[in-house]
């Protein structure tokens, strides 16, 4: 296995109480990594913590509660070392129409909620977090971006729910949104390059997670691996990127798709 230089390194994970944050915070706790995970209220209170893993209610789009973060983050445990802006939202296969119609009906109410999160909300937690960082001088941000961000989504693949009756499509705003994740990281990574913060993205293909069977046939044809990703198949990538092991790597875009990108 890889030896990484992340012991008692705070590091920061948004959404850290979903599928894969759960998975970035349990791989960085066996390094030996303090994690600081922040979610809404209703996922923290269900989250289970322990010695290496506290939970923060923060709304990551609001510059107010992760300022009100860092500073509990730094009074009990010291300045973040790393962040991983994780948290986001999707449409997934089973969403309704609103959330999924055609481009031309796509409602605005939900374009604005997924860019808060995804886009608004990595720009936030960049600037609160990645400012301290720079202050201290050292520092690893890994943005969580998509296969979606840098292609079109395959709209081929859902066709069995339109075949459904069902209007379906997978929508613009999580591409934008992914897109400007890509185009942050970039602007930051050269920004800071000189203030000893290195700021990466990460883009992934698809999790597993119990998906109807017609989405996963139609998915996993895609893709020349021929499957989607086990949850913890991105953990390698997020502690090279956080680590010393990435160090003359900034501004870069590690992508990991069982080969999507590449047909």
């Amino acid at each position: 296995m890889m030896k990484t230089d992340l012991v008692d390194k705070i590091v920061v994970v948004t959404g850290g109480c979903g599928q894969l944050g759960r998975q970035y915070s349990s791989a960085l706790a066996d390094e030996g990594s303090k994690v600081v995970i922040l979610d809404t209220p209703a996922a923290v209170d269900s989250f289970e913590t322990s010695s290496a893993v506290a939970a923060l209610p923060c709304d990551i789009t609001k510059k107010s509660d992760i300022e009100a973060s860092l500073t509990t983050i730094q009074a009990k445990w010291g300045s973040p070392f790393g962040l991983i802006n994780n948290a986001a939202l999707d449409s997934p296969p089973d969403a309704g129409s609103d959330a999924n119609g055609p481009f031309e009906s796509y409602s605005e109410d939900v374009w604005d909620k997924v860019i808060d999160v995804n886009l608004k909300g990595v720009f936030l937690c960049c600037q609160v977090f990645g400012a301290a960082m720079a202050q201290a001088g050292k520092g690893s941000i890994v943005n969580i971006s998509s296969i979606y961000g840098q292609n079109s989504p395959d709209q081929s693949i859902y066709e069995y729910r339109r075949q459904q009756g069902d209007e379906f499509y997978k929508p613009v705003a999580y591409t934008a949104s992914k897109s400007g994740v890509i185009g942050i990281s970039k602007y930051l990574g050269t920004y800071w390059a000189g203030s000893g913060v290195r700021v990466n993205t990460l883009s992934l293909a698809g999790v597993f997670n119990n998906q109807e069977t017609e989405f996963l046939e139609n998915y996993c044809a895609r893709i020349p691996i021929g499957r989607m990703a086990d949850e913890s198949e991105y953990n390698g990538a997020v502690l090279f990127l956080l680590s010393d092991a990435s160090k003359y790597m900034t501004g870069s875009n590690l992508v990991i798709d069982g080969g999507w990108s590449a047909i």
